[in-house]
C-alpha cells in the first residue's frame, strides 16, 4: 500500500466522524503533509473499493469518509449537527431490499441506507 494512502487511512482512524476530502487534506498540509488534494481524493477511492472506510453522501450531496469499525455490512444514524455517526445492523432492511429486488426479478441486491438526525447531546444543546 502507498505511503500517500496509508496517510490518509491514518487521518481517518484518528477522526471520530465523517469527514470531508478537503478537510483530511486541509488537517494533513496543516499538519506540514505535502500530499495533494487530487492524491487525497485517489486514495479515499481506493480505500473505499477495498471496503476499508465508509463512505456517505451528506443531505447536501458532499461525499465524506470515515474508517470502517466494522467489517460486516452496516448502515449509519448520523447526526446533521455535529456529524456523529453510530454504525447500525438493519436486518429489515436487507430482507426488504431482497424481496423488493426478487419482485421485480433483480438479483445480486446490493444498497446503501443512512439515517440522518440529531443525537441527544446536540437536541438538549450540549
Amino acid at each position: 500500500m502507498s505511503t500517500r494512502r496509508e496517510t490518509v487511512r491514518q487521518a481517518l482512524n484518528e477522526s471520530t466522524g465523517f469527514r470531508s476530502a478537503q478537510d483530511l487534506y486541509a488537517d494533513l498540509r496543516s499538519e506540514g503533509s505535502k500530499i495533494g488534494l487530487t492524491t487525497v481524493y485517489r486514495a479515499l477511492q481506493a480505500l473505499s473499493d477495498s471496503g476499508e472506510i465508509d463512505v456517505l453522501r451528506t443531505d447536501d450531496g458532499e461525499a465524506v469518509y470515515r474508517a470502517c469499525i466494522t467489517d460486516t455490512h452496516h448502515h449509519h444514524l448520523v447526526c446533521r449537527t455535529c456529524g456523529k455517526a453510530v454504525e447500525v445492523e438493519g436486518p429489515q432492511v436487507e430482507r426488504w431490499a431482497d424481496a423488493v429486488g426478487a419482485q421485480h426479478g433483480f438479483t445480486d441486491i446490493t444498497h446503501t441506507v443512512e439515517v440522518f438526525g440529531t443525537c441527544a447531546a446536540c437536541a438538549s444543546g450540549e
